[in-house]
């Protein structure tokens, strides 16, 4: 069962778990645009035409040939010369191995299969790419055959779900900032801004969020955050499953171990555990 990044499927533009919001300021156009079509491309069931890019992208036909030539030049897009089709470029591959070296990537993996292999659920390592995302850098997946699957690279809302409670706890912004990204998530069954501030100040207590099915009906999913040397949120450990048939006791476990596992993997990152530990 793949993991949904969101409980409805996003509409033209959206991002995953995020209605639309105002449009940030940008001031290289062109790469925006670029990135926005290696995204799009990246989900594509398919290879897609200039028209189908520059329609769902709201791009100039031309303008789009214009950038997908010259991504084409630079191995990120690759095109079929007989349907004149787009898909993305191998050189991805070697952009996207580089960016995992030294990530949380090596250091999270033996404590994900842990976690997996006492709980048999799905666990993975994320950490911030921008402001408002966080970004899945390594993962393990649960053996059994009906199991959440969560792929690499997939980029989720900062404030969502587990993560995201760990990511407000830490993130030092005020209440009304807060809200305006809070207000603006998709979630199955949204918690009150006020419950979901009182889960957020638990955070730095507990040591991991939970997101009882509020993000997706019927998940359960823990997360334990690793911070920067300002304190900042840099990286969390996450772990989800079907909560049918579980006990509060088992569930607890599962938080426990995501939370000591944190502890651990940021000590290898020589990072903050501050959060992590009791």
């Amino acid at each position: 069962m793949p993991f949904p990044a969101d409980g409805a499927p996003p509409m033209a533009g959206e991002r995953a778990g995020e209605r639309p919001g105002p449009a940030r300021e940008v001031s290289v156009p062109a790469v925006v645009r670029a990135s926005a079509m290696l995204r799009l491309l990246s989900t594509a069931p398919a290879p897609l035409g200039v028209n189908q890019i520059a329609r769902e992208l709201d791009i100039i036909p031309s303008t789009c040939l214009h950038i997908l030539r010259a991504l084409t030049a630079e191995g990120l897009v690759a095109v079929d010369p007989a349907t004149k089709r787009y898909r993305l470029g191998l050189e991805i591959l070697t952009l996207a191995k580089a960016a995992l070296r030294s990530s949380i990537a090596d250091q999270a993996q033996p404590y994900l299969d842990e976690i997996v292999r006492k709980f048999m659920v799905t666990a993975f390592a994320v950490s911030i790419s921008e402001p408002e995302h966080y970004v899945v850098m390594a993962k393990s997946n649960s053996p059994h055959a009906i199991r959440l699957q969560v792929d690499l690279g997939s980029r989720f809302p900062a404030l969502v779900s587990a993560t995201g409670r760990c990511v407000a706890a830490y993130s030092g912004l005020p209440p009304r900032a807060l809200k305006a990204q809070f207000d603006r998530l998709r979630w199955h069954r949204a918690p009150s801004f006020e419950e979901w501030q009182t889960q957020v100040e638990a955070v730095r207590t507990q040591g991991y969020a939970v997101d009882d099915g509020n993000y997706i009906n019927g998940i359960y999913i823990a997360a334990a955050p690793i911070l920067g040397p300002e304190g900042e949120f840099r990286h969390a450990i996450v772990a989800l499953c079907i909560k049918a048939g579980w006990e509060e006791a088992q569930l607890r476990g599962l938080g426990e171990m995501v939370r000591v596992s944190a502890a651990e993997v940021a000590e290898g990152l020589r990072l903050s555990v501050q959060a992590a530990k009791k």
